[in-house]
Parts: structure tokens; sequence; C-alpha cells
């Protein structure tokens, strides 16, 4: 059995369990939409900010990864790109979001944007129509920049043509500027915008670093699943390793430099209506969510992610990894659920049928690209130049 085969044996298993699961839990999330919408709606968009934040994140490794290079790169290059295919999934995944904005947003709700002064004066902005205008501007411009950054990987693949790579680095400076500024705006309209009263100007780099974070820490676990299928095991090396590692390890601590900064300016600068937010998030029951995340977000996984022992060995990085996941996942919970209900965490049945329904759909879009091309880009000029390094 050659590596194409071992790959169609291996992932093939699981495609067809990730959709059925996905569209059942989608299935049961609907008929509880039935009985309570309100609360449908804020389960999805917490799933939906998630799962998009994924495959965005996908998108701004792939093109850091084409910017600067490096072994680590190879070893999920195919994983990255994968996931940049599933947009369209969540794009299909936009049309309810976009149909529940009145049971999200207070100023989708003609009644209450009148009643409140906030919404008011920022009404030229937050209204619902320039609101989908944004968001389709968004997409197109995020499926553009994947269109492109898989054509010409998987053209390099059947070429060989090394002018590729440079067409691909010429991409992809433009396309994280293109990122920044597009996952700015919609962390603003989809999350920021749900206390309209409240603004922070270093939001969307917190986005933007959760995105890559989730992202990293996914496609480590799914290396560890593929770390024995040819081509990528011979790649799959404690080097390859240890340089993924270091990378999990500079977005923890920018996930966590940001996160304090933000807390830090609003709060020394004693702003009324900044530290609102704040004391939402740090009292009652969401104080324990938010000593969660500062331990097992930040403090664990950097300790343990110092260690070489820890980064060089695929299973110790893939457990940190899944880890990281969780707690991205928390970490949207504890930005999101505040908005609605201050009182203290909630989990709601919805929450969890929401997430794993996207989730299941979102994996099963992931497997079936992945399947398209081998699992290493062996074209690219620059794969062989680093093998002397992590040979």
């Amino acid at each position: 059995m050659n590596g194409s085969d071992a790959l169609q044996t291996d992932v093939s298993r699981l495609e067809k369990p990730a959709l059925i699961v996905g569209l059942l839990a989608l299935v049961i999330s609907v008929g509880g939409g039935l009985h309570s919408p309100v609360q449908f709606f804020r389960s999805y968009l917490r799933g939906y900010v998630f799962w998009l934040g994924v495959a965005l994140g996908c998108a701004a490794v792939l093109m850091l990864h084409h910017l600067v290079g490096g072994r680590w790169g190879f070893v999920i290059r195919r994983l990255l790109e994968s996931g940049t295919r599933t947009l369209l999934v969540m794009a299909a995944f936009t049309v309810p979001f976009l149909l529940g904005l009145r049971f999200l947003y207070a100023w989708a709700d003609p009644v209450r944007a009148h009643a409140e002064t906030a919404i008011e004066d920022k009404a030229l902005y937050l209204n619902v129509p320039f609101f989908i205008g944004r968001t389709i501007v968004y997409f197109a411009a995020w499926m553009l920049l994947a269109h492109f950054l898989n054509k010409w990987s998987l053209e390099q693949d059947r070429t060989a043509n090394p002018a590729l790579t440079r067409r691909l680095q010429n991409l992809s400076g433009p396309g994280l500027v293109i990122y920044g500024l597009t996952v700015t705006f919609a962390s603003v309209d989809w999350v920021m915008s749900l206390e309209p009263s409240w603004f922070s100007t270093i939001y969307g780099m917190i986005f933007m670093v959760t995105q890559a974070l989730s992202a990293m820490s996914l496609v480590i676990v799914i290396t560890l699943l593929l770390s024995k299928t040819e081509p990528l095991r011979e790649m799959v090396t404690p080097p390859a390793l240890n340089d993924l590692g270091n990378l999990l390890l500079t977005f923890t601590m920018l996930w966590a430099y940001l996160s304090f900064s933000q807390f830090l300016l609003i709060w020394s600068g004693n702003l009324p209506d900044e530290i609102t937010w704040y004391t939402a998030r740090a009292t009652g029951g969401w104080a324990w969510i938010a000593v969660l995340l500062i331990v097992f977000h930040f403090a664990v996984p950097f300790l343990l992610l110092l260690s070489r022992f820890v980064k060089r060995r695929i299973r110790l990085l893939s457990a940190v990894a899944a880890g990281l996941v969780v707690m991205s996942l928390l970490d949207m919970f504890w930005l999101l659920a505040p908005a609605y209900d201050r009182a203290g965490p909630r989990f709601h049945w919805l929450d969890w049928t929401a997430v794993i329904g996207m989730g299941g759909v979102w994996f099963w879009r992931f497997i079936a690209q992945l399947k398209r091309a081998a699992l290493v880009p062996l074209h690219d000029p620059r794969m062989a130049r680093g093998a002397g390094h992590h040979g």
C-alpha cells in the first residue's frame, strides 16, 4: 500500500462519521431552536465564530509559512490548505447567522435600537443592510485568498514550477494585511457589537492571535493522527516538532500579552464605560472561567512548551495542543456569553450541539479536501534546501 492509499484508508474512516455526527447535532440544534430561538442563535454564534476562526487561522499560518519559509511549514502545509478550503462550508453557515441578527444584537432590533442612545449614535455603521454587506466583503476577500493559495500550491505539485513559490510569497504579504483588516472589522461587527457601548482598539489583534493559536493547536493534533502515514512520517522529526512547539508557544505568549495589555490599559486608565466589560467577566461564576483561562490557556501550556522534551515528542505536544483547543473554545464562550448573562456561566445543551454540529461538518469538509493532494508539497524548492537542518 502506498502513501496515498494509506491516507485514503486512515482518513476515509473518519469522513462519514464526522458528517453524520455533525448533521445529527445540527438537526437537534434546529429542533431546540424552534422551542427557544434566542438561545439557539446565541449558541450558534459561539460555535460559528470558533470554527470560522480555525479556518481563518489556517489561512494566516499558511501565509506566514510562505513568507518566512521553514521546514516546520512543510509538515503541516497540506493540513493548513485543507483548513482554508472549509471556508465554503463556513460561508453556508453564515446564512442562519444573518437570519438571526435581531435575536443577537440590540442594534438589529428597531425597538431596542431607538431606546438606547449609544446604539442610535452608531446607527450609520450598525445597521442590518451595511452589516450584511460587510460580511459579504469579508468572505469574498477570504475565499479569494484561499483560492489562489491552494490553486498555485496544487499547480506546483503538477508542474514543479519553482516560480510559483515566489508567486505565493508575493500573495502572502498583502494577504496578511487583508486578513488583519478584515478580521479586525469582523470581530468588531460580530462580537464587540454585542455590547455596542464598549470598544477596544486591541480587540482585533486578540482575535487574530486566538485564531492562529486554535488553528495551530488543531493541526498539531491532526498531525499526530497522520504521523504514521507516508510521506509525512519521514518529516515528523523531533526538530520539526520542536519548531511547531515553538510556534505554538509564541502564539500562547501573544494571546496572554494582548489579553493582559487590553485589561491593563482599560483598568489603569480608569475608563468607566470600558471597565464594565471586565467587571461582568470577573465577578461571580465568570471569575472562575477567567482563572481557568489564565492557568490552562497560558500558565500550564507556557511552562510545558518551554521544555524541549515535550516539544520533541508528538504525543506530548499533541496533548498540550488538544488542551489549547478546549481552552480556546472556553475563551470564546467567556468573550461572548456575558454579553447576555452576567449572573454567571450557564452551559445550555444547545451550546454543545451547535459546536459539535458545525465541527462535524467542518471536519468532513476538511478530510474531503485533504484527500485531494499528497500530504507533502514535494516540488517546493525550499523544502529541499531545508532538509539539511532537519535531516
